[in-house]
Parts: structure tokens; sequence; C-alpha cells
């Protein structure tokens, strides 16, 4: 029986087992992300047997939607009892963050059994380590051009440390005050942000900031997401600064990311600015999601 409750630190360890058995490489996959976004959708998490099972219950068209779970055991089974619950609540099941390889394994379980949906706001744009670190070849001229720009400015770079928290968050809130933006999206994205900082340690995550005349300029924040791949969660920046966002990615993908073959920088959400910039650093691919809709 699937019982859903609210996800908290002490699943740390217990998430992370299931998480490290899949070894998927959507962001979505992350323990920290998980605990950090839970209020943008209502997301609740439970257990069944081997497998974490997150689900979030404030979307549009009101159908509770499940992320395809992490963990080993019984599909079928498991798939039985998700699909019990969203018709319990009146509901089809309905299952994201399905890649090609997954939907593979899903079809030959349940052959003819659902839509399929191609989620393209919600795919990741995968990138090759050694392509941003070395931003190398033609492609990378332009951005070896704002790099130059950059390295002109005289800045410091250093990873996140404890005592760099407070500033660090004051950094990002005031570039949401800037926007004058008090949708539900950016309130979640402050609850995140302050998430991290309040279990930094706790989830392991890495990060790295830009001071210029002593003051913080930019800051990013990411970790290991699985066992080839690096997870970039945030990046934020002084725009005044010419080059800033690729100084601070090139930085940080240098001093954190060595030993990684990938780095997922996520998804664009359908912003067109995002997209345009994800665009640009030339990704190895995307990763590429689906959403399920169960007959």
């Amino acid at each position: 029986m699937i019982e859903f409750r609210n996800i908290s630190i002490t699943d740390r360890d217990k998430i992370n087992t299931a998480l490290k058995k899949s070894d998927f490489m959507g962001c979505e996959y992350s323990f920290a992300n998980n605990l950090a976004w839970c209020r943008l959708s209502d997301s609740k998490i439970c257990f069944y047997k081997d497998f974490y099972i997150i689900c979030a219950f404030n979307n549009d068209d009101g159908i509770p939607v499940f992320t395809l779970p992490s963990g080993d055991g019984d599909y079928v089974e498991l798939f039985g009892e998700m699909k019990k619950f969203s018709e319990n609540m009146g509901f089809p099941l309905k299952v994201s963050g399905v890649t090609e390889k997954s939907l593979e394994m899903i079809s030959s379980f349940f052959p003819d059994s659902f839509t399929i949906q191609y989620d393209r706001d919600g795919s990741d744009y995968i990138y090759n380590q050694t392509d941003l670190a070395e931003l190398s070849g033609k492609k990378y001229h332009q951005k070896r051009n704002h790099l130059a720009k950059f390295n002109k400015l005289e800045y410091e770079f250093s990873l996140i440390r404890e005592k760099d928290f407070d500033d660090c968050i004051c950094f990002i809130t005031d570039n949401y005050n800037k926007k004058s933006d008090t949708e539900h999206s950016a309130i979640a994205e402050q609850y995140a942000v302050n998430t991290y900082f309040n279990y930094f340690s706790e989830l392991r995550l890495m990060g790295g900031i830009i001071k210029i005349d002593d003051k913080i300029s930019a800051v990013t924040i990411g970790e290991p997401l699985n066992s080839n791949t690096f997870c970039v969660h945030i990046e934020k920046a002084d725009r005044q600064y010419n080059g800033i966002y690729t100084g601070i990615n090139n930085c940080f993908v240098r001093s954190c990311m060595n030993g990684f073959e990938y780095v997922n920088r996520e998804e664009d959400l359908g912003i067109e600015g995002l997209r345009k910039s994800k665009l640009s650093y030339h990704p190895a691919f995307l990763l590429d999601k689906y959403i399920l809709t169960f007959k």
C-alpha cells in the first residue's frame, strides 16, 4: 500500500540508497532537489519495498504526477500499486521523468497501455565536462570572448564555506527583489535556496562564489548526481560584469567537476531566455523526457 508524506532531511540515506541503485541521470533524481523543491508542486514521498517514490499533487490539470520511481524490484507490481493509488483518487496514473531507456522498459511491461507526451520543457541539458572546462573549438569562440572579458576583472573565485552562507542568500534574494516577482515559482525557488544552505553539509553540496570589490557577484551550487554526472542546481550572477556567467560556470567546472564525464545543467522550463543560454553552451545531448498517462 502506498501512503505519501512530506520529505525530511532524515530520509537522506534511505533515498540516496535507492537513487544509487538506479543511477539515473535526470536532475529529479537528486535528494537535494527533492527536499529543496517540494513546495513547488506540493511533492510528497513514500517507499514501496525497495523503491523510492515521489509524487507531485499540485498540477495544472489536478492529476497527481509520479516521477518514475528509483530503486529495484518488481516494476509490474509497483506500477499496479501506483495505478491503484491514482484511480482511488479518481485519476489515471501519470508518470513523468521517463527517458528513452526507461520508456523501452515500461513498454515491454505494459504494451499499448499508455499515451506518450514529449516533455521538451523538462528535458535536461547534458554537457561534456571537458567542453565546459576547456571551451575549445570554433563553436565556443563566443564563450572564450566572454571569458576573456571576465578575466580582465579583478575578481576572486573561492569555494563556498559556511561563513559565506548568509551573504550568498542575501545576494540571491536581492536578485529576486529586483525582479519584483512574487509568483509561486519564485517563492518556491527562494525556499529551495534557503533549504540548500540550511542543509549544505548534510546534502553534501558543493558551491563557488565570485567576489568583486570584496562583494559577492556570483553564486553557484551543485553536487555529484550519479556515477558519471555532476549536476548544477543554482547559478546566479550580477550581469553588470561582462562575462561573469561564463566565468562562474568555467571556474566551478574546473574546480569541482574533474573526474566526471558529464555535467547536467537541468531543464529550461520552456523559458525562452534560459533555453537560448543553455543551447549556447552546446550540450552533448538533451536527456529527453516523456510523460506517460495510463489508460
